[in-house]
């Protein structure tokens, strides 16, 4: 018996779907394991010492993604798989720096790792873009950083807790994920390139040079930068509640590791139902529209289930995981599927990998700023109020921009 086309398609979801998930899952070992360890009592020239780690790891990152407007836009498919490694591999070497030159010198050695991870996601959504199957393969590829970030804080703390110390726990991790991140992106190197019905439904995906990327910009420039400016604010937000999470909620009163994994777990089965369900929505136009939608309903539920939390309507644990919820469902659309549609509906071919990439390297800087303003403009406030705070500021500044951006869009749309 032969496979449908269906069958087919489906088979080839289902592959892309789990190799993405994979992929970028095992890639989280080698970035956010840091974030288990809390390092306490420990500062240097007056700033808590996690906060040096996660200002330069995020540094890092930032950087990598403005290199990676470059590298990521103009790479060709058979360079990708060497990329990949290429990435993880150096920075699990800086891990193995990290922990071995003492504090506070190994603090540059967060930079370096950070330096080459910005520019994996990129790499791997290129693998998925401009197919008809795109927005479930996303989806997969988008899950994999929500549960990624709550394993691999559960993995760390059971390292920390069987005596591996906080400077070598983030190596030890890396060196557990080296085999599946191997086998991973073996699956995903297997992927077909898009066919002529794929290019048809949704756009021929190219790489793009230094001009292209320039007109792309100024065609769309108002519209990019309010997006731009909201996607600063969520990244910031996310970010911060992925790298203090055992200090938030430490202070709320939730103390069990596991909790990282359940709320994480939660988040991200939610998310990806939500997002793989977009696949049915055939007009690009419409889909669209649906995913603005999502990203306000995401910043109104952190500002609704924070406002609940302090009327002591909510517990800890319930709270952390909503606000988990509407985050993560503003900020999975905006790392793949918002711009995979966007550009399927105005019909520009282009790739989607340098818009990404692009609005990381801005929303990245804000992350490094909300670092710095915490740790020098509110040295004395909890991270459970700094995140308190935060998520109110997010529910209103984020919603307003996005719809004003999208009225932009609209605009340009139906002209």
């Amino acid at each position: 018996m032969y496979p449908t086309p269906k069958t087919s398609e489906f088979r080839l979801m289902l592959w892309g779907a789990l190799a993405a998930f994979c992929t970028y899952a095992c890639m989280y070992a080698f970035r956010r394991a840091i974030t288990a360890a809390t390092f306490d009592g420990m500062a240097f020239w007056g700033v808590n010492y996690k906060i040096w780690l996660i200002t330069f790891q995020v540094f890092g990152y930032a950087v990598s993604k403005l290199i990676g407007i470059k590298v990521v836009s103009e790479m060709r498919a058979s360079q990708r798989v060497v990329y990949l490694l290429g990435f993880v591999g150096m920075a699990e070497l800086a891990l193995l720096g990290f922990a071995v030159v003492p504090a506070p010198y190994n603090i540059p050695f967060l930079f370096l790792n950070g330096l080459p991870l910005g520019m994996v996601y990129g790499t791997v959504l290129s693998f998925l873009e401009g197919r008809r199957q795109t927005d479930a393969l996303v989806a997969g590829l988008t899950a994999s950083f929500i549960f990624a970030s709550g394993f691999v804080k559960t993995v760390g703390k059971t390292l920390l807790n069987n005596g591996i110390t906080e400077f070598w726990m983030p190596f030890v991790t890396g060196l557990l994920f080296t085999l599946p991140l191997l086998l991973s992106v073996w699956a995903l190197a297997k992927l077909p390139p898009p066919t002529e019905s794929d290019k048809a439904e949704r756009t021929e995906r190219t790489s793009m040079n230094a001009a292209d990327r320039g007109r792309f910009i100024q065609t769309f420039s108002v519209g990019l930068v309010l997006f731009i400016v909201a996607y600063v604010f969520l990244t910031a937000f996310r970010d911060f509640r992925d790298n203090f999470a055992p200090e938030i909620l430490q202070a709320a009163g939730v103390n069990d590791p596991l909790i990282f994994t359940q709320s994480e777990t939660t988040v991200s089965v939610v998310i990806l139902l939500l997002m793989a369900t977009l696949r049915w929505v055939k007009d690009n136009w419409r889909a669209f529209y649906v995913i603005n939608g999502l990203l306000i309903l995401g910043g109104l539920t952190v500002g609704v289930s924070t406002w609940l939390f302090q009327q002591g309507l909510l517990s800890a644990g319930v709270w952390f995981t909503l606000t988990g919820v509407g985050l993560y469902l503003a900020y999975v659309p905006c790392n793949g599927l918002y711009f995979e549609r966007f550009v399927a509906a105005f019909k520009y071919v282009s790739t989607v990998s340098f818009v990404v990439t692009l609005a990381d390297w801005w929303g990245y800087l804000g992350t490094v700023a909300v670092l710095l303003y915490k740790n020098f403009g509110q040295p004395d406030i909890s991270f459970l109020d700094f995140f308190i705070y935060a998520g109110y500021v997010l529910a209103v500044l984020y919603v307003v921009l996005i719809v004003t951006s999208f009225g932009y869009f609209r605009k340009k749309y139906e002209a």
